[in-house]
């Protein structure tokens, strides 16, 4: 807690990413602000058989624990944090498990073994937990990190997430009818037939102000809120009315104690998909009122692909770093407006806009969302 007895600054001091784009923040960035999409023909199995065909896949045959022990080491490394220095963090791991390995061994047993073994070679405890379902498993992490730093329980905290473009998962998506067949993702598009998978593997590293400022770790910046909700409408889709989204937008916003028209821009989470695409712009409206059709709002999904439970944590990671730059990424492959979403759409190229709040959007099966607030450091 900080000295005043009020709950101290949530600080982003380290951050690493692996997507399709390669390893790093500044080829996933410059991608998106070019709104340059990573899909192409899927390589890692075949695909003849399956409606769709694309997706975004790093080259090669990465392999899950492997890019997860990267990219923590690279946002420790940001942060500071030595290799020797790290037993007194908390890890918080996002992971979706692989499907054949489950087969044999159990979910559980998978998801336990990997999260040990990236925790042993990265130089921190065993994870206390492991998010192992959903499209909000990521943003889910991220927001009890903050309520367990708000709160005193922890010092330094690191959240990472991995998914990596797998076959059980691709034909689970294309079999549902929801892998877009011309191989492009267009969020908030009339004519959008729906989303494509990519491979994301990110870490944060999270801590009080006060830790940070005693470290000399400078802030990237701020998680100011975080809001999460459900609406238990449908196994798969969400409710028409924005209900639940709407719900954890208004909480994250209460939390940073922001109006609407403070927020600057919004990474929606835009899967592409008709029908959540319109859900979740009605819960913009619902949330920030008439205001929802002024702020500006992209779905980086259409450039990097849906990265399932690791899917927020690339989002956020980008929305820091659009908070940085000072540019907008180009909602991609948008082709007409759509009266369901009557939204103001970065569109063509990138857009310069000096933000000082940002929401990060993300939503899952069952209708649980979360609403993450970044406010530039």
């Amino acid at each position: 807690m900080a000295e005043s007895g009020t709950p101290d600054r949530v600080a982003v001091t380290g951050m690493s990413v692996t997507s399709a784009f390669g390893r790093g923040t500044e080829p996933l960035l410059a991608a998106a602000l070019r709104g340059k999409p990573a899909f192409g023909p899927a390589g890692r199995f075949s695909v003849e058989r399956r409606r769709a065909k694309a997706a975004a896949e790093l080259p090669g045959r990465p392999v899950l624990a492997d890019e997860l022990a990267a990219v923590i080491d690279g946002a420790c490394d940001m942060a500071g944090l030595r290799h020797a220095a790290r037993g007194s963090a908390t890890l918080l791991l996002a992971l979706h498990t692989d499907a054949a390995a489950a087969r044999q061994a159990g979910a559980a047993s998978v998801a336990g073994n990997t999260a040990a073994a990236v925790a042993a070679r990265s130089g921190l405890p065993e994870p206390p937990r492991v998010y192992a379902t959903a499209c909000v498993a990521a943003s889910t992490a991220i927001a009890d990190a903050a309520a367990m730093i708000a709160s005193g329980r922890a010092s330094q905290v690191v959240v990472a997430a991995g998914y990596l473009v797998d076959e059980d998962s691709f034909a689970l998506f294309d079999g549902g009818r929801v892998l877009a067949r011309d191989g492009q993702v267009r969020p908030f598009s009339s004519g959008r037939q729906g989303l494509l998978l990519g491979d994301g593997v990110a870490a944060v590293v999270l801590e009080p102000a006060t830790a940070a400022r005693l470290r000399n770790a400078p802030p990237l910046a701020w998680l100011a809120g975080w809001g999460r909700a459900g609406d238990a409408y449908h196994v798969c889709q969400p409710s028409p009315d924005g209900s639940g989204l709407g719900r954890a937008i208004g909480a994250a916003l209460r939390r940073a104690a922001l109006d609407p028209a403070g927020i600057g821009y919004v990474n929606a989470n835009g899967s592409g998909t008709g029908y959540a695409d319109a859900s979740e712009a009605a819960a913009l409206y619902r949330a920030l009122g008439a205001y929802a059709g002024e702020v500006p709002v992209s779905s980086t999904k259409s450039v990097h692909g849906h990265a399932l439970e690791a899917s927020a944590l690339l989002e956020f990671v980008l929305t820091v770093l659009v908070v940085q730059a000072g540019w907008l990424p180009v909602n991609a492959g948008f082709l007409a407006p759509d009266e369901e979403c009557r939204l103001n759409l970065v569109l063509g190229s990138a857009h310069e806009a000096r933000c000082r709040y940002a929401l990060s959007l993300n939503a899952a099966f069952g209708g649980a969302s979360t609403a993450l607030v970044v406010a530039a450091a």
